[in-house]
């Protein structure tokens, strides 16, 4: 596997349009993450002021420039508005693996389809170009909103990493670990858009 950090990547289908971040994203996203403080309350890093988000966003950039992480901008095409955040982290190219994860979207656009198809896009990435072998997903083993969203997709339970990530605001959490394997993304895939959610 070779994730090209410096290649701009584009996904997109009839529905959505996945774009890297850019500085510029601040203006695109703060419409709703200022209204929502606990959009991101399973999260290490919020975004519910203009400071956190360009914190936020400022970070998902300098990890890219490290090779860390690759984060998106999540455009949806039917509400013709930005809707949220989702990146791919936790590369290893020598390890044919990586990790979709740091999703946030505005509470109108969930449960819309929008993240399934947001998924699909990843996923279709990660292993028919990219040659992925194994896609990881992690969360707060209290969002149940996020492990379920991941079940619905096909993500296989592994277990539960103890007092793996901490907060900010001092909690310890506790992190579910899932997956989807290549081989099983082949039967997945088929009717994968076929679910609204």
């Amino acid at each position: 596997m070779e994730f090209q950090f410096n290649k701009e990547i584009i996904l997109e289908n009839d529905r959505v349009l996945l774009r890297p971040i850019t500085a510029a994203d601040t203006r695109n996203l703060i419409y709703f993450t200022s209204q929502q403080e606990d959009l991101l309350q399973y999260s290490p890093n919020p975004v519910h002021t203009e400071v956190l988000l360009k914190k936020y966003i400022d970070k998902a950039i300098g990890e890219r420039k490290l090779h860390n992480r690759y984060t998106f901008c999540v455009f949806d095409k039917i509400q013709n508005r930005y809707a949220g955040s989702t990146s791919f982290l936790n590369i290893s190219n020598v390890n044919d693996r990586l990790e979709i994860g740091g999703t946030w979207y505005s509470k109108q656009f969930q449960r819309t389809g929008l993240n399934r198809n947001c998924k699909f896009l990843m996923l279709e990435f990660a292993f028919k170009t990219l040659g992925a072998v194994r896609v990881e997903f992690k969360t707060d083993e209290r969002n149940t909103a996020s492990r379920d969203a991941i079940e619905k997709i096909g993500g296989q339970f592994e277990g539960l990493l103890r007092c793996h990530t901490l907060m900010y605001d001092g909690f310890r959490r506790n992190t579910a670990c899932y997956s989807i394997l290549k081989r099983e993304w082949a039967l997945l895939r088929k009717d994968f858009l076929a679910f609204k959610q």
